[in-house]
């Protein structure tokens, strides 16, 4: 093995304009990245969440914050370059963004908390929802051989250590750059099961022969409990969108010509009116099939039980992308660690030497022995939490209401006027902050809905 000096972390990303070379990202490359991080697991559950608002407010709920998706995306992309969107200096991070156009190393370390916080939760998430995946292939084997009133139940632990091991190898993956390939495989198998969800939704409506559901939504015994599910159905509608917190590192892989932000609307754009189009379809079929009765998961809640081979295959889906959606959330954190040791010691060939490997019928490539320790702790860590604690998918709804607002709102629009020179109290400044505030209510219902679904099943 020859050591590689020239292969630097800190100087790949201290580089300017002059390292085309290294980004190669293209509008379709970029809508890959975005519809990997958005279109999850979660388009299984948003049936639940239209069943608790009913026919008219489930279907508005999604598309307004399809609008507030972009908007915040569209904010956020004219933050890449400062002081110019199309000429200025890159910002290769959100955090960075924050540093440079806010001038505050609070407010920049305050972004940056939420925001790795965030990634590493939504990985530790990830284990959980793979789990329940993998496990919902087994359970609907055993409800196919012993009928539907089985116990059919099974652990998690198993399943965690799997897909585990399966992100040490594939966190090796150096950055966002070379990771295109898998942002395709996991965007295809999103819509593998979308298609299949949509579909048997479907096709339920036409083997019931009617369209259940009402125009309010499940009926309660009490309107506390219908606030708190709606409230909570809301929420989780709100946080189905969550990639405004990589916008900018996805952006960072775009080539220019054609200037990054104006690739990056386009792709927001398209990759927004794809995951709303599955949303929407899945969502609603999904509930018109079940009504009142609708599962938490389409797939994983069985609300389907055959054909069970179709089910299974849809779940293996699920665990394809769950795989490329962890490395989506996790290389802007392995990025910002890798570049903050590079830059704290320079001279540590540990850090910064890099080495050629080659095995038999892999194509060479380059190992560097901080990233390859760093990351497998990093994968390690998520794995024990994510087995250790298994309620973590409701505590990450809480988490994910009280991020949603300064993550996706906040800061964009703070940063934005200050780019654009929006004074104070004019007609521009008032709408964005009217906006913002608006945003700010949606989160508080979300927290509130949220934090009552994490007490209910932690109780039940």
């Amino acid at each position: 093995m020859a050591v590689q000096n020239s292969l630097d972390l800190a100087n790949r990303a201290s580089c300017g304009d002059h390292d085309n070379p290294l980004r190669t990202g293209t509008l379709w490359s970029c809508v890959a990245h975005i519809i990997t991080a958005v279109l999850g697991s979660g388009v299984l559950s948003l049936a639940w969440s239209i069943a608790q608002l009913g026919w008219i407010g489930g279907p508005i709920s999604l598309l307004s914050i399809a609008i507030l998706t972009y908007i915040s995306s569209f904010l956020l992309s004219d933050c890449y370059r400062s002081p110019d969107p199309v000429t200025g200096t890159r910002n290769h991070s959100y955090m960075e963004a924050v540093r440079v156009h806010l001038n505050s190393r609070k407010q920049s370390w305050f972004c940056g908390f939420l925001l790795y916080f965030s990634m590493y939760g939504i990985g530790i998430a990830y284990f959980v929802t793979s789990a329940i995946s993998m496990r919902a292939i087994q359970k609907s084997n055993c409800y196919h051989k012993e009928g539907h009133k089985a116990s059919c139940t099974y652990g998690d632990t198993l399943y965690m250590l799997v897909f585990g091991a399966t992100q040490i190898v594939v966190s090796q993956i150096p950055d966002f750059h070379n990771m295109k390939w898998l942002s395709v495989i996991a965007a295809i198998m999103s819509f593998a099961y979308s298609f299949i969800g949509l579909g048997l939704g479907f096709a339920k409506v036409i083997e019931n022969g009617s369209i259940k559901g009402s125009l309010t939504g499940v009926a309660t015994s009490n309107v506390a409990d219908k606030l708190w599910l709606s409230f909570q159905a809301l929420g989780d509608i709100a946080f189905a969108y969550p990639y405004s917190i990589i916008v900018l590192e996805i952006q960072d892989t775009l080539k220019s010509p054609p200037p990054e932000n104006k690739t990056m609307k386009k792709a927001s754009v398209v990759a927004i009116f794809v995951t709303t189009f599955f949303y929407l379809c899945c969502g609603c079929f999904g509930y018109a099939a079940f009504g009142d009765d609708t599962p938490g998961n389409l797939l994983t809640g069985f609300g389907f039980y055959e054909p069970y081979w179709l089910i299974d295959f849809a779940n293996a889906c699920i665990v394809l992308h769950l795989v490329g959606g962890y490395q989506v959330y996790s290389q802007p954190v392995f990025a910002v660690a890798e570049r903050w040791f590079s830059n704290k010691y320079p001279n540590s060939a540990f850090v910064n030497n890099y080495y050629s490997l080659k095995i038999p019928m892999i194509p060479r490539f380059q190992v560097n022995s901080f990233r390859l320790c760093f990351r497998t702790v990093y994968v390690v860590s998520t794995t024990g939490i994510a087995m250790l604690f298994p309620y973590f998918n409701q505590v990450l709804g809480v988490l994910g209401a009280l991020n949603f607002w300064p993550l996706a709102i906040y800061f964009p629009v703070q940063m934005y006027c200050v780019q654009k020179k929006i004074g104070a109290w004019t007609k521009k400044w008032i709408v964005l902050q009217t906006f913002s505030f608006v945003c700010f209510l949606v989160t508080v219902v979300g927290v509130i809905g949220s934090v009552e679904g994490l007490i209910t099943a932690k109780l039940s």
